[in-house]
């Protein structure tokens, strides 16, 4: 009866009693996948949500994952997201298609926001955002919760909220955006709702870098970026 796209197990109810896979070798597929270092100094969390929407359900498996890797004795998490999108935020479809779209929109949105708040709180090493395939609206800012954000050289950002339906927006954009760029850089980009590639958002300020356009090769250059800094003299200068 609703034209929205689903999880399977929400277009198919009778899925919904079908056993949850186990993980097992590295070709098993599965949303959230989290793997360290060899020396242990370095954990990359990888969560692939299909076209980058997180809906209740996920941003609160994401939180879990989040709380799992703080309990680790790494240096520095890297976050990697989707390689087609890193994430786009809430998850409208699940939210029209909901029983009450009001209750499931406010229950994403504070799931969403825990996820970002995991991040932000999760200080006693360097985080990163490896942000490997394109962002937008909450997405952006659950990237800048990191205390790194490196792009993948060609990544379009949509860091704002006004395209849809004109909505004011959350993800504690309020402090994580002014804290790179200034007050009057963050109206100017909530207001204008462009678009940027990765180049332009590290030129402003708004990432810390990009590089490599080659999927394959910006995760390289990323888990060498990432073991340097692990390593560096000043780590606990950044802690």
């Amino acid at each position: 009866p609703h034209p929205f796209k689903l999880p399977a197990t929400l277009a198919f109810p009778e899925a919904a009693g079908l056993p949850e896979a186990v993980a097992g070798g590295d070709d098993d597929w599965h949303e959230i996948r989290y793997r360290e270092s060899p020396d242990g100094r370095v954990g990359h969390l990888a969560f692939e949500f299909y076209n980058g929407a997180m809906s209740t359900a996920q941003c609160r498996r994401l939180v879990t994952a989040i709380e799992a890797a703080r309990r680790r004795p790494t240096r520095v998490l890297v976050l990697e997201g989707g390689r087609d999108f890193w994430s786009n935020g809430i998850h409208l479809n699940v939210i029209e298609a909901a029983a009450s779209p009001a209750d499931e929109s406010w229950d994403n949105i504070n799931a969403m926001d825990d996820a970002c708040l995991a991040l932000l709180t999760l200080t006693d090493r360097v985080t990163v955002a490896a942000v490997r395939g394109n962002a937008g609206a909450g997405g952006c800012f659950l990237a800048l919760a990191a205390d790194r954000v490196w792009a993948r050289d060609g990544v379009v950002l949509n860091p704002h909220y006004r395209n849809m339906g004109n909505l004011y927006g959350s993800e504690y954009w309020t402090y994580l955006l002014p804290r790179r760029v200034g007050a009057e850089r963050a109206r100017e980009v909530m207001q204008r709702r462009q678009p940027m590639l990765a180049a332009e958002a590290a030129a402003n300020g708004l990432i810390d870098v990009c590089f490599a356009a080659d999927p394959v090769g910006f995760e390289a250059e990323v888990a060498a970026r990432a073991a340097t800094l692990a390593v560096d003299d000043a780590w606990a200068a950044m802690i």
